[in-house]
Parts: structure tokens; sequence; C-alpha cells
């Protein structure tokens, strides 16, 4: 953490409303980050104002230089992240702001994007802007995690979801599961995935539970919906496979046969792989620019997923039910440990209620990056 200059304690209700801003393009900017901007002119009062709020439209600093005009000369750019000083599908956001005549650029954190890092900040300080970094990073840097987790790793970040009753069930010993949870859960379950950029699954949960993976309505487009398969054992009728309201992958290994394939529905994008791995299909959704999947997946596909570094966050619906019945009715398999020194551990990022339920956030230490 950089020493914070004590002259940021009055740009401290800017970098907060900057902050807000930005938030309002959850889930919507991938492979982008979250960034908000705030323009104060040479008199401290708010002249302009914006976010990113998609990969491709304008950046914050743009929008909100646009909307001050004239009066941003001589003023204050607050922004939550260092402006990029790159051409990609926009212009570098460092020529804009040296354009506009603003004197002082206010920045809550370094972007960690080798393209810039550093870069943005020594443009503006070369053209004569004074630059202040580090007001609320902790902040800025939390809100902008999986961005800052694929860009250092690769892959996106990714959370693993289950419902379960109080003795750990997830499901009947006949199988069914239907409704542990309350709607007020299910509810969020559909908000969790409208931030995400997709959703995974395997085969077999394609198989047991014929599910739909949307966050019914809540984002557009819809979060990408992913079967991970080795044995491409699908059922003809899935709901995955009618596209027209969301995007379908089927990711398979190298074993399947091109009998079973042709067999495949049409509609679906179909991602070969090497091996039916999940640091592998998640080293192949950073290329389609995730910076979070979801998975919502069975005990065996959810246990590799983290032993291979693919989880850094839980959610874990708990209802106040008691199911009783087989132990194999268990979130996950067995992760191999004969010694509580070698199991994994949480901090626990919140608790919420949801109905009569309630939902536990933790993020894996051992994990995240």
């Amino acid at each position: 953490m950089k020493k914070v200059d004590s002259s940021f304690d009055i740009w401290s209700p800017w970098m907060l409303r900057a902050l807000q801003l930005a938030a309002l393009g959850d889930g919507c900017t991938s492979p982008n980050p979250l960034v908000g901007a705030v323009v104060l002119d040479n008199a401290g009062q708010l002249v302009g104002e914006g976010f990113h709020a998609c990969a491709g439209k304008p950046h914050a600093e743009a929008i909100a230089l646009q909307q001050a005009g004239k009066k941003a000369r001589g003023g204050t750019l607050v922004v939550t992240l260092e402006p990029c000083c790159h051409q990609g599908k926009t212009p570098p956001c460092t020529e804009s702001i040296l354009k506009s005549g603003i004197s002082r650029v206010v920045v809550a954190m370094e972007d960690p994007d080798p393209r810039v890092s550093g870069s943005g900040i020594s443009r503006l300080r070369d053209g004569g802007v004074h630059v202040l970094v580090g007001l609320f990073e902790n902040q800025a840097a939390h809100q902008n995690r999986t961005f800052i987790f694929r860009v250092r790793n690769g892959r996106p970040w990714g959370t693993l979801k289950w419902a379960m009753s109080l003795d750990g069930r997830i499901a009947l010993p006949n199988g069914v599961s239907r409704w542990i949870s309350s709607q007020e859960a299910r509810s969020w379950v559909h908000s969790l995935r409208s931030i995400c950029d997709a959703v995974i699954v395997g085969g077999g949960t394609v198989r047991s539970d014929n599910p739909l993976l949307t966050s019914r309505g809540l984002s557009s487009p819809e979060p990408l919906r992913v079967v991970l398969t080795r044995s491409l054992n699908l059922p003809s009728n899935a709901q995955l496979w009618n596209t027209s309201r969301a995007k379908t992958v089927i990711a398979y290994g190298s074993d399947a046969s091109r009998d079973t394939l042709l067999q495949l529905p049409a509609a679906p994008e179909l991602l070969p792989l090497k091996s039916a791995d999940p640091l592998e299909l998640l080293n192949a959704l950073s290329g389609k620019g995730c910076n979070r999947v979801l998975w919502e997946c069975g005990p065996g596909l959810a246990t590799s997923a983290i032993q291979k570094g693919c989880v850094q966050e839980l959610a874990v619906v708990v209802a106040p039910k008691v199911l009783g019945g087989n132990s194999s009715m268990n979130p996950l398999d067995s992760l191999g440990f004969t010694s509580m020194k070698e199991v994994l551990h949480t901090s626990n990022d919140s608790v919420k209620q949801l109905g009569q339920d309630w939902l536990f956030r933790n993020i894996l230490l051992d994990q995240e990056v």
C-alpha cells in the first residue's frame, strides 16, 4: 500500500462517487475493468461524471470529460483506475485528458495490465499534469479483483456455488434436489449469474437437471453457458441447446469420438480441448474475454476445479432443512486430505439472509493470488 498524500482528504468523497459509478458496469465490461470517473472544475464543483458501461464503448474518463467540456480546463479528474495510454477499441484516455486542460488527476490504483501499468501515469506527468495515486486503493482493487486476477494469472476468477441442507446434503438419496433452497435464494443465483461472463456445468448436471442457466433476463447478453464433458454423453433435448436466449459452448477433450461429435446439436459452439481439464477450459475462456466464471456443477467437477486452482470464491446457500441419506450426496468429493494441516482455509467475506436461507460468501485463501 502506497503512502497516501494528506491532501487526498478533500478528494475522498469524489473517489467514493467514482467507485459507485464504476459499480454500475458490473458484469458488462469484460474483458475490461470497472472504471468510474468524475471531473471537478477549478472551483471544485462537479462538472462531469461517467463509467465504463461495456467493452468497446467509451471509457469513464472520456464520458466525464465530454460532459465537462471547457469547464474541465484547470480542474481535477478523479478516477478509480489508471487512465489507459494505448490504442485499443477506443483512443487512449491519457491523450483526451491532456487535451482537456485538466491540471490534476487523482487515481485510486495503477492498472495491472502490462500495456498500461504505470505508463499512463507517467504520460500524464510528462505532459505537466499533477497526478496523485493511492486514494481508496484497497477498495478499488477489491472492486476489480476479477479483472486483476485474470490479468495476473491468465484465467478468469472462479466462483463455486452450491445449495445444501443443514446436514450438508445437496440432494435426497434418490437424487431429487428441487428445491432445497428458497425462491429468494434462487432469485439471488439469477443475479449472481448476471454479473458473470460464463456459467459452467458438467455433463452429469445436464443429464440430471436439464438446467437453463440464464439470469432470467437480468443481463443482456446472458452469460455464456459452458458444458465441460469427457464422454460427450449428452441428451439431445437439453434446454441448453436452444441458443435463442443465450449462447452455449460444449467443451470436450481429445478422446471424444468423431461419431459422437456428429450427433451433437448444431446450435452450440464446439470447443475442443487437449483434455477435459478445468484449467485448460478457463485458459480458453480467458481468450474469450471472461473475467469471472460461475461453477454450478456436481461434486466431481467442483472438486477437480478446486484442485486445479480454478475456484477463488465459494458461494454457499444453507437451507434450514435436514435431508439425511447417503453421504455421497455432498457438494464435494474427497480432496485427498489426511491431516487438518492440509485443509483449505477461507475468509468469511459476507453472510446474508435470503428468505429462510443463509448465504455464505467465502474467499479461498490458498487459491487467491
